[in-house]
Formats: C-alpha cells, sequence, structure tokens
C-alpha cells in the first residue's frame, strides 16, 4: 500500500459517524477529522465508488464533472488544504495527498442565497448558481494574472480553480455582468470553500 494513501476504519458507533460525516459536509469548522486507527485497503475503497487509480487530483475532477443525481450518496468527499477525505457510510476513512504544489477552490457566486463553508465537500455542498458560464480573474499580490479563464460552474452550482500553493491575491467572478470580488489566500490554513461572493 502507498505510503501517501491512508485509509482508517472507524467504530461505526452512530454518534462518531455522524461527527464524522459533519465534518466532511460543507462546514466553518477547521478541525481536522479522527485520528486514523488501523490501515486498510484503499484501493478496493475508491473502486467501489468508481475512483479506483485516481489520485486526490483526479477524484476531484471526476466527482466535479459527475451530475448531482450520478454523484455518491453514501459517499463524503471533503477537500481539505493538503488532504482529500473520503468518508464512507460504514465509517472508514480514506485520505488522499492533495498535490504538492496546488491548491483546489471551489466557489460558489450567488445572487440571492449561499450557505456558510469552509471545506467543500464534493458530495454535499450546494450553491445557486448551477451549469452557468463565468468569467473567473486571479491576480496575485504584486499585479500578475494567475487565472483569466471563462468557465462553467458545475451542477452542484460550484465552480473549481486550481492554484499555486501559499499565494495570495483576488479572485473577481463576473456572470451575466454582475461581478463580485474578494480576497483569497491558498496556504495550509486557508478554506477550500468560498461561498460569499454575491454578485452585483
Amino acid at each position: 500500500m502507498s505510503s501517501h494513501i491512508t485509509k482508517v476504519a472507524l467504530s461505526a458507533t452512530p454518534l462518531l459517524l455522524a461527527l464524522t460525516l459533519g465534518l466532511a459536509g460543507c462546514t466553518t469548522d477547521a478541525a481536522a477529522p479522527s485520528s486514523p486507527t488501523s490501515a486498510g485497503d484503499v484501493h478496493s475503497a475508491l473502486a467501489a465508488h468508481g475512483l479506483e487509480g485516481l489520485d486526490a487530483r483526479g477524484v476531484i475532477d471526476k466527482l466535479e464533472a459527475t451530475s448531482l443525481d450520478q454523484r455518491p450518496r453514501d459517499l463524503m468527499a471533503s477537500i481539505r488544504p493538503a488532504t482529500l477525505i473520503l468518508t464512507e457510510q460504514s465509517g472508514q476513512v480514506t485520505e488522499l495527498p492533495m498535490p504538492a504544489d496546488e491548491f483546489y477552490l471551489s466557489v460558489a457566486p450567488y445572487q440571492n442565497s449561499s450557505h456558510d463553508c469552509f471545506f467543500h465537500s464534493l458530495t454535499t455542498c450546494l450553491g445557486e448558481l448551477r451549469d452557468a458560464e463565468v468569467t473567473v480573474v486571479v491576480t496575485g499580490s504584486t499585479g500578475e494574472k494567475i487565472l483569466d479563464q471563462k468557465l462553467s460552474t458545475n451542477n452542484n452550482g460550484f465552480v473549481g480553480i486550481w492554484l499555486p500553493r501559499n499565494i495570495e491575491g483576488t479572485l473577481t467572478i463576473t456572470q451575466d455582468g454582475k461581478s463580485a470580488t474578494t480576497e483569497i489566500a491558498t496556504g495550509d490554513e486557508d478554506p477550500t470553500c468560498l461561498t460569499t461572493m454575491k454578485l452585483g
């Protein structure tokens, strides 16, 4: 088993399982999940959800591209700055390391309603603007253009962007003539979920 991938079996008591799944959803809680208690077979866990052979980026890109009605309902997929945490209904947790030089930020621009979020969940977070074309511009702290691209929000209302690690800058999203701008950072303590960009 790869030293970069771990899988643990949590005691599937209702309270512990509820706490674990709660951390994996859209949340403002910055705490880490319970520490691994035993090793397991990560490959079988990924295969059970059609994710066999994928690293963290591959899992994220595949789940983001999957329509809501096809995303696994028995799997929580929580993106942390350094780790992708997959929690199954059985209580088993699979951890995949995020790319060493990339940070994933998932953004849900909105016009009318939003929700609090700190760590993005690929299987439970929902945004307002689904399948909408947006222009995404990321500018570094010294004025350099890091990203300037037309993208589409996914079926869950979020648009995901891969950025260099350990940068600070500004993010501007424009949709249908309305825009929002906010400061962002991609360090080890920064959120992977952004739901405060009200278009106006």
